[in-house]
């Protein structure tokens, strides 16, 4: 038997929460272990099935995606719970503060099936994704939740800290910010996994980084990559 990944699927639309079950359920080591409508009642499924990932739209009447990140965030017992953050283009704010709360994957709706898979898998393996189509807007609103991050271990801002890296850790990092995997990434670069996995903890530590998902951003904000590039 495969060592099965148990997922909530939390939306306010019926139909959307099919579709998901849907794809979800085609897959032999994935389990839709519960749905919700809004944030109390995914609170409540999530307390009850202590699932692996729960995917959870941002945007919802009553308490909404983000404040309900931010509870399964705060309960130690919800500790193990990967989050998966659905989202829209124009849900800036809604971004913002789940990046905030501790989300730790960025999709958008539409997503294409494959990916909405592969995410649930990566998340549950310890992994932060942010999709290519939302970095757009997370980078749009950095400033806007920036106050207090940790800074670089090199003065100077994003630029200059970036400017200090070795040429195989911008490699990688612009890799990881273009949505690689670190298998993707080890493939792509011709190393073993390990070794992308020892440069992305360099590279959070020099780029006073705590997430991957700021790794990105960071990668934007410096000018080493651009949006559509």
């Amino acid at each position: 038997m495969p060592d099965v990944t148990r997922v909530v699927v939390v939306d306010d639309q019926p139909t959307i929460r099919m579709g998901l079950r849907m794809i979800l359920d085609h897959e032999p080591d994935v389990e839709v272990v519960g749905e919700a409508g809004d944030g109390t009642a995914a609170l409540d499924v999530v307390r009850a099935t202590l699932p692996d990932v729960v995917l959870l739209d941002v945007r919802m009447p009553g308490m909404d995606g983000v404040e309900a990140t931010r509870q399964i965030r705060a309960d130690p017992l919800l500790g193990d719970v990967r989050v998966v953050v659905l989202t829209t283009f124009d849900d800036e704010e809604y971004v913002t503060g789940a990046l905030r709360a501790g989300a730790d994957a960025f999709l958008l709706k539409d997503t294409e099936p494959a990916t909405l898979v592969a995410t649930v898998h990566r998340v549950r393996a310890g992994e932060q994704v942010l999709d290519p189509k939302v970095t757009g807007v997370v980078v749009g609103q950095w400033r806007a939740w920036s106050t207090g991050r940790p800074e670089p271990t090199t003065s100077g801002g994003p630029a200059h800290a970036v400017a200090s890296l070795t040429q195989r850790e911008r490699e990688v990092l612009i890799a990881v910010a273009r949505g690689g995997s670190n298998p993707d990434v080890a493939d792509q670069l011709g190393v073993g996994e390990a070794t992308v996995k020892a440069h992305v903890h360099a590279l959070l530590r020099k780029l006073g980084c705590t997430t991957r998902t700021q790794l990105v951003v960071t990668a934007y904000e410096s000018g080493l990559i651009t949006v559509g590039h």
